[in-house]
């Protein structure tokens, strides 16, 4: 569920907008009543940019690298590592749908196409969420969990109001990158899920060497 309805949804969208389907006109309707650039909803997108987003996520990847190590976990690198490939490759799911369906962009926005899915949701969504994934096995309340998931959250909704609030985006555009993401997010956690497995497996099995009978 987590990775198939989130397909169907962000396929769903892209059909409507490369086909200018009726949803649009609603997406047209709901932009038209939330837009009103000012500053605050250009600071909150700005939490989407690349310089803001890449380098929280590098620290929380340093810091679970550096407990990794620390603690003498197996791979300590392998989960550090596939959240910041992902976040690499991330343009090459999102650019080649902009191409593909060539959005104008809103009123607010100089004239062109490549709006369609956002960008900056993507990387927001994808730098945050990456980050809170790897950083939560090293949490040790549950109420931790709860707040780091919470303000990556936060996190992103700020940064999905501001793109719409600032026209920068349809409403739209935001929620298929929040579809898109909502796969790939889903995708890396099952990837840690199976590398933390097998980290505990080699580990179990490291320490049943050393302490059965000779």
């Amino acid at each position: 569920m987590l990775v198939g309805l989130p397909a169907v949804l962000f396929a769903l969208i892209t059909w409507q907008v490369v086909d200018d389907g009726p949803l649009l006109g609603a997406d047209r309707r709901l932009s038209r009543a939330l837009v009103e650039p000012d500053r605050a909803s250009e600071l909150l997108s700005d939490l989407g940019n690349v310089q803001v987003a890449v380098p929280v996520l590098v620290l929380v990847l340093g810091y679970a690298a550096w407990r990794g190590r620390g603690a003498g976990v197996v791979r300590w690198w392998a989960a550090p590592l596939a959240a910041a490939v992902l976040m690499a490759v991330l343009p090459a799911f999102v650019v080649p749908v902009k191409e593909w369906a060539g959005r104008h962009g809103t009123s607010a926005v100089p004239p062109g196409t490549g709006y369609y899915p956002s960008g900056h949701t993507a990387t927001a969504a994808v730098a945050y969420g990456g980050a809170v994934l790897v950083l939560l096995p090293w949490l040790r309340s549950a109420l931790a969990r709860r707040v780091a998931v919470g303000v990556c959250a936060a996190l992103v909704l700020a940064v999905s109001y501001g793109l719409v609030r600032r026209g920068y985006h349809w409403p739209l555009d935001v929620a298929a990158s929040w579809c898109l993401c909502a796969v790939l997010l889903t995708c890396l956690g099952l990837v840690l899920r199976r590398l933390s497995r097998s980290t505990s497996r080699t580990c179990s099995g490291t320490a049943s060497r050393r302490t059965g009978p000779s």
